[in-house]
């Protein structure tokens, strides 16, 4: 082999390929603020964090983050962590077997994946529950944690007879045979008419403490039944309505006009009060004309 056929050989010998990498284009770069180096660093940071974008849409879309947080949850409920009971407190007079129900009613029982915020969320639709707190007690105990509401009152919606509180909130049904001690409102829309009835009544209490039932007359006023079997008729609203009652908790405690016998008081017109006395034996009976209801 001759010298010239080495020296051929060895000028024709590949050379090694440099590692791709990232850099800006010169004509670019001369325009920049920075040196080619730097840019070409900067430019290599940008790639790298797009890359990673990529790759994080990518897992999301395949919902890699949530399979593996049930993984690890189903591994920690497999290490002993598993509901195994469920602790009810605060509770008086609603039924607690829903309460159980909607705890243990989960996809898992591991306790880490127990949707606590669900279990609240379901609790809260019960007239019953005004409030719910749900917690973990670790190693296998959920705690729930129960403020009722209190009954107020009865409300009479046609053969309906519902336990409402003093907001008005239906919290139960009631059977007639186990009406408890609780006024009684009458009427459709009554229940959301508590709280007025209820401040219309605190100006009198020498009044409310008599009250029997109140009847919400077409959706506009009150009619009052006390114990001693009269009916007072108030006017339509609020502010006409509470300064006739205060009228007659007056005269009533300086003339005592409750308790004599008579039938209804009705103070619909402003500065008067008509009354109305019970019938006679045989005494034929007058139809209640269209302005008295």
């Amino acid at each position: 082999m001759s010298a010239a056929h080495v020296r051929r050989g060895a000028s024709g010998r590949s050379r090694p390929k440099k590692s791709a990498r990232v850099s800006v284009p010169k004509k670019l770069a001369s325009k920049l603020p920075v040196e080619q180096a730097q840019a070409n660093r900067m430019a290599a940071w940008a790639f790298g964090l797009f890359a990673l974008g990529v790759v994080g849409m990518a897992l999301l879309a395949l919902d890699i983050p949530h399979k593996a947080g049930l993984a690890v949850g189903e591994a920690v409920g497999n290490a002993g962590f598993r509901v195994k009971s469920v602790d009810v407190q605060g509770i008086k007079r609603m039924d607690p077997r829903p309460v159980y129900e909607i705890a243990l009613d989960q996809k898992t029982t591991a306790m880490p994946l127990v949707d606590v915020t669900d279990i609240r969320k379901r609790l809260l639709e019960f007239g019953w529950v005004k409030d719910a707190r749900v917690s973990r007690r670790f190693p296998d105990t959920l705690v729930i944690d129960i403020v009722e509401r209190t009954p107020a009152a009865l409300w009479q919606d046609e053969d309906r007879l519902t336990l409402i509180d003093a907001e008005g909130v239906v919290l139960d049904r009631v059977p007639v045979a186990q009406m408890p001690d609780l006024p009684l409102l009458i009427g459709r829309g009554a229940n959301a008419q508590a709280v007025p009835l209820d401040q219309l009544l605190a100006k009198v209490p020498s009044l409310k403490a008599q009250l029997v039932s109140a009847t919400w007359v077409g959706r506009r006023r009150w009619d009052l039944s006390f114990q001693s079997g009269e009916t007072v008729a108030l006017p339509e609203g609020a502010s006409a309505a509470s300064d006739a009652l205060v009228r007659f908790a007056k005269m009533d405690q300086s003339a005592g006009l409750l308790g004599r016998g008579i039938v209804r008081f009705d103070l619909r017109i402003p500065g008067k009060m008509t009354v109305r006395l019970p019938r006679e034996p045989g005494e034929p009976i007058v139809p209640q004309s269209a302005s008295e209801s």
